[in-house]
């Protein structure tokens, strides 16, 4: 039987009512265990909201998910006050403690895949967490230099060079080496995590026109194109971005790889908008979440679309599935 975890995210959006929706969805599918890391009174206030389809039992620690045979445990993690559509430094310090106990079962093997919700980085920045997102927090827990980004959906996947940092400073972040990490955790991500045994890689270019030869900056020439043709496996570019996208040239490539986050991100959102995933490639664990954020303008009012967050338990199942045949 696999194992699953949600976390609840910032307490203050939509990411308990998510997750309930998606358990209700989910549950009477093949078996499975599903820990949802939640303050027990969080989980209750979101229940009156949305009725639960599923049995449940409420633990308070980590011997329970052993000693419990229900299928479907809400681990406590502590209560606090909820304020809907609030940003606050109580609701990203449970949003960071609920990431680190899903870290932490992953890391022991109570759990074999971390499906988070939705956090505000606001949230974190008041509770003083110097994360600017999961991929980053998720890196360092589990000490890993080498990861990406990946936004995955059965129209495309794409990949993000850089990721939470200014426009400003993009340009001094695309390096060779930086390129060779991420694309070396590219194609392994799609042999073993997608079972794609030659995969096709797309690079963008940085600049307007892909640089126009030198003409609209030198990132492409200097740095993109030299990478390009220095590299063993079929990657191939650099693309102008906006005709690629236009023309639908992705489709002929099993991953994008993009200079910085709104390159990647507005397309591909704009392809896939609640039904996006957004997958940490190269952890040793396997985590998945919505590619939406809090949604705090409409939290607490029962309305959120759940599609995300379910199109991401199934892309950690799967993911879980191609792994272990892998070994």
């Amino acid at each position: 039987m696999k194992s699953f975890a949600f976390t609840c995210g910032d307490v203050n959006g939509i990411g308990p009512e998510i997750v309930i929706k998606t358990i209700n969805k989910i549950y009477k599918q093949k078996k499975k265990k599903i820990i949802f890391i939640c303050p027990h009174n969080i989980f209750e206030n979101t229940t009156a909201i949305i009725k639960p389809k599923f049995p449940y039992v409420k633990i308070k620690n980590d011997k329970e998910i052993l000693q419990n045979k229900e299928n479907i445990l809400i681990l406590n993690i502590k209560n606090i006050k909820q304020t809907y559509g609030k940003i606050n430094a109580t609701s990203g310090k449970i949003a960071y403690q609920s990431i680190l106990k899903a870290s932490y079962l992953a890391k022991e093997k109570f759990v074999d895949a971390i499906i988070t919700s939705p956090i505000s980085k606001e949230s974190f920045k008041l509770a003083n967490i110097n994360f600017p997102g999961h991929t980053e927090l998720l890196a360092d827990y589990f000490n890993v230099k080498n990861f990406a980004m990946m936004f995955v959906s059965n129209k495309m996947k794409a990949v993000p060079v850089t990721i939470h940092i200014p426009l400003k400073d993009v340009a001094k972040k695309i390096t060779i080496k930086k390129l060779q990490n991420i694309t070396d955790v590219i194609i392994k991500s799609l042999k073993y995590d997608f079972k794609i045994a030659n995969p096709k890689v797309a690079i963008l270019g940085l600049n307007p026109h892909a640089g126009e030869n030198g003409h609209i900056g030198t990132e492409e020439k200097n740095i993109i194109d030299k990478f390009i043709s220095g590299y063993n496996n079929k990657i191939y570019g650099s693309f102008v971005p906006d005709a690629f996208f236009g023309n639908r040239v992705y489709k002929n490539y099993d991953c994008t790889i993009g200079m910085f986050h709104d390159q990647i991100l507005i397309p591909f959102k704009l392809l896939n908008f609640n039904k996006g995933v957004n997958y940490t490639a190269g952890l040793p664990v396997v985590r998945t979440s919505p590619d939406h954020g809090t949604a705090f303008d409409i939290a607490g009012k029962g309305i959120a679309n759940a599609n995300s967050m379910i199109e991401a338990f199934k892309i950690a199942e799967k993911i879980i599935h191609n792994r272990t045949k892998h070994k």
